[in-house]
């Protein structure tokens, strides 16, 4: 993404909090009903925080922290549940103009203190420490600054799986890319995305984890949670299991955890019009009555 401020033009959403909308992606960096209500919900409360927050530690991962909504959410919710609660976190961003415009355009100012503050520091230093925060800003392709998280042995109660759009940025909804991601995961923590997209969750179910629907937010589709061992995920219903087994479920890949997004998307399509599955168009059409 380019520094250049044009790049991301402030838009309200629904909930009276700002969002970006990216020109380079076509696409805002959150739900339009409620960018505020959309990290609360799909991230926080999927990854089930409120009941994590009693511990007296916690570790986060957030991918893609763009404006670092999420990361506000998840410490806003800790720290009311257990102020003395001390969160190791990092956050994974490709450009850290994003946060900056952020605290240029005093988006962070609709979190209490001492939120506001932290991220603003957080997004100018990239790093932070305080007697219960220790937070680092990794920046870069988070296909590589993955590979940092795990040498620092980092195993997250939490992660948050934040990019754009698999169609806009395949390179981080890959097997290849998850597989590395789960590697970062507590064998009881959660990982949430807004995403419930067939080959996300075929990529998310071939890099080993259990996956299951949650509640939509500020649209029809639901988002997808996911775990290692956590049996107690909401289940998909029928209708989602089998579309599982159409070609909408066959995964995007990136072996070389290095390929353009043209070419994982074109890699993608060949293999999907070889495929023997029922297609989306025969699946949708089985349902349309039901």
């Amino acid at each position: 993404m380019s520094n250049s401020s044009y790049k991301f033009t402030p838009q309200p959403t629904g909930d009276g909090s700002f969002t970006f909308f990216s020109s380079e992606y076509g696409e805002a960096f959150h739900s339009w009903s409620g960018a505020r209500q959309e990290a609360q919900q799909k991230f926080v409360v999927a990854t089930q925080l409120i009941e994590a927050a009693k511990q007296p530690g916690l570790q986060i991962l957030d991918i893609c922290y763009g404006l670092g909504y999420n990361t506000a959410a998840a410490l806003q919710t800790i720290w009311t549940v257990n102020p003395n609660c001390e969160v190791e976190l990092i956050g994974l961003e490709l450009d850290p103009t994003v946060p900056v415009w952020a605290i240029a355009h005093h988006h962070l100012n609709n979190w209490s203190d001492p939120i506001a503050e932290i991220l603003t520091r957080l997004g100018n230093d990239q790093q932070i420490q305080t007697d219960r925060l220790r937070a680092q800003l990794l920046i870069g392709d988070a296909r590589q600054t993955i590979r940092q998280v795990l040498s620092q042995g980092f195993q997250a109660n939490a992660i948050f799986l934040d990019p754009f759009s698999p169609p806009n940025c395949p390179q981080l909804w890959t097997v290849e890319f998850l597989e590395l991601v789960v590697r970062c995961l507590k064998s009881d923590g959660r990982l949430a995305t807004y995403s419930c997209a067939a080959a996300v969750r075929g990529a998310m179910i071939l890099a080993g984890l259990e996956i299951g629907s949650t509640t939509p937010v500020g649209r029809r589709s639901p988002g997808t949670v996911a775990s290692l061992t956590d049996m107690r995920l909401p289940p998909l219903c029928v209708r989602e299991r089998e579309h599982l087994l159409t070609r909408a479920a066959i995964p995007y890949r990136d072996p070389s955890l290095s390929d353009s997004a043209d070419a994982i998307l074109h890699r993608r399509r060949s293999e999907r019009q070889v495929s023997s599955r029922e297609s989306s168009s025969e699946w949708k059409k089985r349902w349309l009555n039901c």
